[in-house]
């Protein structure tokens, strides 16, 4: 198998495993149900979940508890490419070839459905305390579930994306002279390379490595992420 046939192969096994996720729509709320399916299943590479899952599995994880953090990861980052898009952020008309979430559902439905997704993905990653079950160590995993959510929510939240791209925005107004390296690396650092830390910290947790090596692979994801926006 190549490549590119092995990650065509994981990236629908990812999708499957999204809409197994995703709300059915129905009820009066069904328009919102329907704008985050759009959102989630625009396509995309699943980078973060296929990271997530790998490094879970480096690290001798076994068992489904690491899909709802799968999940759960690729709903935050669909919920800031939907509000990126929005016309008071980017003002994207299209993404992947087809048209954004606002475009298609409206300014208001779209900032619903980003907050939607967000929401979503907490009620989807809590999930796992329930996959426990009656293992002998059944404290080491609710701990190592507890801290994966508190590194997602981290790594999300105002000290990770939310904050990078406070930054992003701010800078937008400044002198073209008091753009720094710094600043721009904060801005990468947080915006882009914080999901991806999130990603191999998480399957990390999840799988019981120890607190030294979730740090080395946080670096190595910072790493990864400033790559990523430099190439891109």
């Amino acid at each position: 198998m190549t490549f590119k046939e092995e990650m065509k192969e994981r990236t629908e096994v990812i999708e499957k495993l999204l809409v197994k996720y995703l709300p059915k729509a129905e009820g009066y709320q069904s328009q919102i149900m329907e704008a985050m399916e759009y959102s989630v299943m625009a396509g995309g590479k699943r980078l973060r979940p296929m990271l997530m899952e790998e490094t879970y599995k480096l690290f001798g994880g076994t068992g489904k508890i690491i899909e709802p953090f799968m999940a759960a990861i690729e709903m935050i980052h669909t919920y800031s490419l939907v509000h990126d898009d929005l016309p008071a952020m980017d003002n994207d008309e299209y993404r992947r070839g087809r048209k954004t979430t606002w475009n298609v559902y409206g300014e208001g439905m779209a900032v619903l459905a980003g907050d939607a997704l967000l929401n979503k993905a907490f009620e989807t990653a809590a999930e796992a305390f329930s996959m426990i079950g009656e293992a002998a160590d059944i404290a080491a995993r609710y701990a190592a579930v507890a801290k994966a959510l508190q590194i997602l929510a981290n790594k999300a939240g105002i000290y990770g994306m939310i904050g990078g791209q406070c930054a992003d925005i701010c800078a937008e107004e400044l002198p073209a002279d008091h753009v720094t390296k710094e600043l721009l690396w904060y801005i990468h650092k947080n915006k882009t390379a914080a999901l991806i830390e999130a990603a191999l910290m998480i399957g990390a947790v999840l799988a019981g490595a120890s607190d030294e090596a979730v740090k080395k692979l946080e670096q190595a994801a910072e790493n990864i992420g400033i790559a990523f926006q430099i190439q891109d």
